[in-house]
């Protein structure tokens, strides 16, 4: 191969290089954005560093994942208690006791 061959090649090479490096690049950091654990070319684990910094991390996400959990539940159960006083038929009969009222207030 002649070097103005080679020449000619250059910018697609580069283009190549700079393209595969950028993915790299984001690649690393949707990892680390998203708590991946990051590998070095061995495959070993660079980050966390420890199990026991794993082990920490595991005991706070499981603890917030309970309280969420119950917050969730105390919500449901709110929500269930409301749609039962909307949907009874009694709390509908006092809007419409409290509509007349309004109206023949209005009239007088």
């Amino acid at each position: 191969m002649e070097f103005s061959q080679i020449i000619a090649l250059a910018p697609y090479v580069t283009t190549v290089v700079v393209a595969a490096v950028a993915g790299w690049v984001i690649n690393t950091h949707n990892r680390i954005r998203n708590g991946y654990p990051l590998e070095n070319s061995w495959g070993m684990a660079i980050h966390p560093k420890t199990d026991r910094e794993a082990e920490e991390r595991i005991k706070l996400l499981t603890s917030e994942n309970a309280e969420l959990r119950a917050q969730m539940s105390a919500m449901k159960e709110r929500v269930e208690t409301v749609e039962r006083i909307v949907t009874d038929q009694s709390y509908g009969l006092a809007q419409e006791i409290d509509q007349l009222s309004i109206e023949k207030k209005a009239r007088n």
